[in-house]
Parts: structure tokens; sequence; C-alpha cells
């Protein structure tokens, strides 16, 4: 076989004429990146010059010969932690990513949020939840969702008169939609309006809407909040009553929970505006998304009280909770 024909038969674009011929170059690779024999000893064997060896392993990159891979080291590990979590805490699925930090939040969970996302197969005319809470509203804010058009954004609870901006829920609704095309569903309502206001919100047209959307969401992005009395500061709605949280495990949409799971009810809960643990838990993707250590006992919470059916976290995270659980 004459070295033209070799060549023919390399597996890369060979574009450039061949400088050296093709079993010298296989020869100096396979030497070199095989056998680990280092290139002085390689132009001794081969009676070769050092320039000549390194240019016939150049060669040998350039022609196809060498492949090398740049392994994610985290990989492996978040698929792994992802699996186990899934069977640990029955879910339907779980997302993990290898790192967060609280000044990139939002773009570190961007892509498996956005992996989650495609799971539920979103169609135009579908409606999606949003919660509150510091990570849906770093993630809603980072500009990273997937292209959502024709979809539904629809805020989980009553947020009209909080303060801080992850308490908005209206505002979190809008940095969604804006990120991802989607349409901002609001709701004109505070998460724990008076009596005599929550006996008139089922007559309002607005209100009966968003409750409309949330008996049909096919999906929601739950904030997963962590254990009450870890908390520095909660939505103004909450009593500010620590004996009435003292063995809260977490919440979901202001849906306290133990650790069991089990709810936690407290004065006035019952005219709360908030999606309800019946609603959530009949939805097909509940995708609680939470990362921190002092969630793990909030994340099991949620699983076992049936909230989410899926999670997107951190490897941290993944680990505390498979040590909780």
């Amino acid at each position: 076989m004459t070295e033209t024909s070799e060549w023919a038969n390399a597996p890369a674009d060979r574009s450039a004429a061949p400088r050296f011929p093709l079993a010298l170059v296989y020869q100096a690779a396979r030497m070199y990146y095989v056998d680990d024999v280092r290139q002085s000893e390689i132009a001794t064997r081969l009676a070769l010059s050092r320039p000549t060896v390194s240019r016939l392993i150049a060669e040998a990159r350039r022609a196809g010969l060498v492949r090398i891979d740049v392994v994610d080291p985290f990989v492996d590990e978040t698929a792994l932690l992802a699996d186990r979590l899934a069977v640990t805490l029955g879910l339907g699925c779980v997302h993990v990513a290898a790192v967060t930090h609280a000044s990139t939040l939002g773009q570190d969970l961007a892509l498996p949020v956005a992996a989650a996302i495609g799971e539920m197969g979103l169609a135009n005319g579908d409606a999606l939840l949003v919660s509150l809470g510091r990570t849906v509203y770093e993630l809603a804010r980072s500009g990273r969702l997937p292209s959502l058009p024709g979809v539904d954004l629809v805020p989980t609870v009553g947020g009209q008169t909080e303060a801080l901006p992850w308490f908005q829920t209206n505002e979190i609704a809008r940095l969604a939609a804006e990120a991802s095309g989607a349409r901002a569903t609001f709701l004109f309502a505070p998460a724990l309006p008076s009596p005599a206001m929550r006996a008139t919100l089922d007559d309002e047209p607005t209100f009966r809407h968003v409750l409309d959307l949330w008996g049909r969401a096919r999906g929601a992005l739950l904030g997963i909040g962590a254990p009450t009395s870890t908390r520095p500061v909660l939505p103004q709605a909450v009593p500010a009553e620590p004996a009435l949280f003292e063995d809260a495990a977490g919440d979901v949409c202001l849906n306290f929970f133990r650790a069991d799971g089990s709810a936690i009810e407290f004065p006035g809960s019952e005219r709360m505006v908030r999606t309800s643990r019946e609603t959530l838990r009949a939805m097909p993707f509940a995708i609680g998304i939470a990362v921190g250590r002092d969630k793990a006992p909030s994340i099991v919470g949620a699983a076992r009280g049936g909230l989410i059916t899926g999670l997107v976290t951190d490897a941290a995270t993944a680990r505390a909770v498979l040590d909780e659980a």
C-alpha cells in the first residue's frame, strides 16, 4: 500500500499533505501516548532527532490518530448523586449541579433547571407555577431560564405587600417571564388577607383565573424554605410566634411541614392565598429547587409530604440530604 492510500484510510480530515510516513507517525504516537515513553527516548529508538519526534507527535494529533478528552470530574458524581436521591426520596427526577455559589446561584442552577423544565414537555397554553424564595428569585433574575413561548407563568403565593424582593411573587413571575418569553400572570393579593378581603377574593375574576391556572398547571418551580428556626427573616404574612413553628422542617409555598412531611397549620392559615398541598400533590411536575446544607431536613420533609415530585440542587446539598434521609 502506498503512503498516499494509507492516509486516505486515516480517521480524520487530511486537507494538508502528510510530511511523514503514516507508519512512522503512528509508531511515535503510540510510544508516546500509550507506552508513556519520553520523546528523547523515542528519538533514540527511532534514530531521529528530538524535534522530529515532536513534529511526528503533532502530526498524529492533526491527522486524528490521537484523541484527547478532557473529562469533567463532577459529571459522574452528580449523576450518581441524582440517581441515589431519586431512589432515596422517591422522586421522579433529580438534577444536581456540581457546585453553586451565593453570588452566582441563578446561573449555577440554570442548566439543571432547564433540564427539569425540558422534561415537563410544556406547550403553548400550559401553565408553569413559580414560587417565592431567594433561590427561585435568583434563578428568575439570572435571565437564564429556557425559552417558554406561549406558557403562562403564575405565582403560587400572594405577596403583594411583601418588602423583600424574593417574597414578591409577582416580581418573580415578571422576571421569569421576561427571561423566558413566557406570559406573566399576576396575583393581586397579600399572602394572608384579612377575613373580609379573603371572603371577596373568590368573586374576583382575576383571582378566579389564577385559581384555574393553579388547578391545570403542568409544572411548578418551587423554592423549599429552610427550618423556620434557622431563618433570619420570614414573609410578613407568617405569624411572628416561634412556638408555632418550633418543629417546622420547612415550607413549600408557605405550606409548612414537619420532618415527616406532616402539615403544620396556624391561626389564619385557612385563609392564606397559596397553592394548596392537594394541588401540589396532583401536579405532574412539582420541582423543588434548594441548595444549602441547612435545607437537608427541608428537602427530605418536602419529599415525604408529597409536595415535590422532583428536585434541583447541588452536590454538597445532595450529600447532606442523603445523610439526613
